[in-house]
């Protein structure tokens, strides 16, 4: 299936007019990145679907239909954004705690730990109980088997996954079930009145995004909805740590406000939040924001009309459904790493050449957000929208794969800089990839630098 075949069945499977896929161009070819995996395809064909519907709503609301064109290398770059980000034309940042990564375990078997928050880190290292370096983790991994390992990580509530073939994911209760939901599922969860949108000269202008997201995916999705235009406002909680190379370079066009839903007057002020918003966001570990009161049900009843967009690791069904994960992880348990390594004709794990399943999903949540707005025009309601990494990762895996595709060179940041822009932010000038869709009549832009977190009040 090459990328216009693919846009074409996601854009159809959506309900999305066909006739608007007369203006889409998906330009360029993999191998974009050294992968055996359309890894490209999937970004042109995420960003593309998501500035397509974009426009689409632009047009509906009184704007000139316009053209989006969307080139294999530019949305590989833009894939990899986090890591092309500079301050102050400072050194390339860290990505990693110097522990995450793979391991293999006693029984012959491999597990990856994700250890980029402190609480992940100390409670593998309490499981482990050895200190914070990766010769004693390694060692301590011998006394046990990567399932088992996996199992009691996940009681403890921490991020781990067992390293599995695609046969063996497959076969797992979990694999079965993430296969029999949609890429992108919407559900309508209350009734509302047909909502008009006032006209606006951008796609998403005067339409307000409320995020409550960690890394990556969900910030990815408020940073598309706002190069679209939308006012989005991207709320944490002060106790909370933070990835500031992810926030920065995710944190473009958006306001950020400190709220804690553990205090009453978070909880309030999240509550006016709500009720002025067109959008609700969020990417934390399934059941954590209902808990607070605040669910896709709780929201719809809060702000009749409201579109809620939820991220998961792996599905909102089967027994897995409320396992907390990270794309890296995710990629390990449903045999993307093992494939990898494979073709590359090596023993171990091999990690795609990108965090692709975060970015992929953080655009099909935006995709799924201005497809969830158009049907709120057409049929009124309040709208649930949910992407989950491990289908992201199965949506990949049946664009087939890419043969000779290590022998693509990988892009470094001197190669990038035609995709590269600077901007003024609070932090510094920033050095950061510009959006991969063109448009012909509302180019993306980010009209905010970005902003530490606790900047702006918690008021739109």
């Amino acid at each position: 299936m090459n990328a216009k075949q693919s846009l074409t069945k996601l854009w159809n499977d959506l309900g999305l007019p066909a006739e608007a896929l007369d203006r889409v161009a998906l330009t360029g070819a993999d191998p974009a990145l050294p992968s055996s995996f359309h890894v490209g395809q999937m970004a042109q064909v995420s960003i593309g679907a998501a500035a397509l519907a974009a426009t689409e709503l632009h047009r509906r609301r009184g704007g000139r239909a316009q053209q989006v064109t969307v080139d294999a290398r530019s949305a590989a770059i833009e894939f990899r954004s986090e890591r092309y980000l500079r301050v102050n034309g400072g050194e390339a940042p860290e990505l990693w705690d110097k522990i995450a990564g793979a391991y293999r375990c006693g029984d012959g078997n491999w597990v990856r730990i994700h250890t980029n928050f402190p609480h992940h880190r100390d409670g593998v290292l309490k499981l482990l109980q050895c200190e914070h370096s990766r010769e004693a983790v390694a060692k301590a991994f011998e006394s046990w088997s990567a399932e088992k390992f996996e199992d009691a990580a996940a009681a403890a509530g921490m991020v781990v996954a067992k390293a599995r073939t695609f046969a063996e994911w497959d076969a797992h209760p979990q694999g079965a079930a993430v296969r029999t939901v949609p890429l992108i599922t919407l559900e309508k969860i209350g009734d509302a009145p047909k909502l008009s949108v006032p006209a606006g000269s951008r796609p998403l202008e005067n339409l307000r995004v409320l995020e409550m997201t960690r890394v990556l995916a969900g910030p990815v999705c408020g940073r598309t909805l706002a190069a679209h235009g939308a006012d989005v406002l991207r709320v944490i909680s002060p106790n909370l740590p933070t990835i500031d190379v992810a926030d920065i370079d995710t944190g473009r066009g958006k306001r950020s406000a400190h709220v804690d839903l553990a205090t009453s007057e978070g909880r309030s002020d999240f509550r006016a939040l709500l009720q002025g918003a067109d959008v609700f966001v969020q990417s934390y570990r399934p059941g954590a924001v209902a808990a607070r009161g605040f669910g896709p049900k709780d929201a719809a009843a809060i702000r009749p009309g409201i579109v809620c967009v939820s991220l998961s690791a792996y599905g909102h069904v089967g027994s897995w459904a409320a396992r907390r994960g990270f794309d890296s992880l995710t990629q390990t348990a449903t045999g993307l790493n093992f494939a990898e390594a494979e073709a590359a004709g090596k023993t171990g794990l091999v990690a795609l050449p990108c965090q692709a399943l975060d970015h992929a999903s953080g655009y099909l949540m935006a995709l799924g957000a201005i497809t969830a707005l158009l049907r709120r025009i057409d049929e009124g309601g309040s709208w649930h929208v949910r992407v989950a990494l491990a289908r992201t990762g199965l949506w990949l895996r049946d664009m087939g794969r890419v043969a000779d595709g290590f022998a693509a060179s990988d892009i470094d940041f001197a190669q990038a800089a035609d995709r590269l822009a600077t901007y003024p932010s609070a932090f510094g000038t920033l050095t950061a990839v510009r959006h991969a869709a063109e448009m012909s009549e509302t180019p993306a832009q980010w009209a905010l630098p970005s902003a530490p977190f606790g900047t702006h009040p918690p008021r739109w």
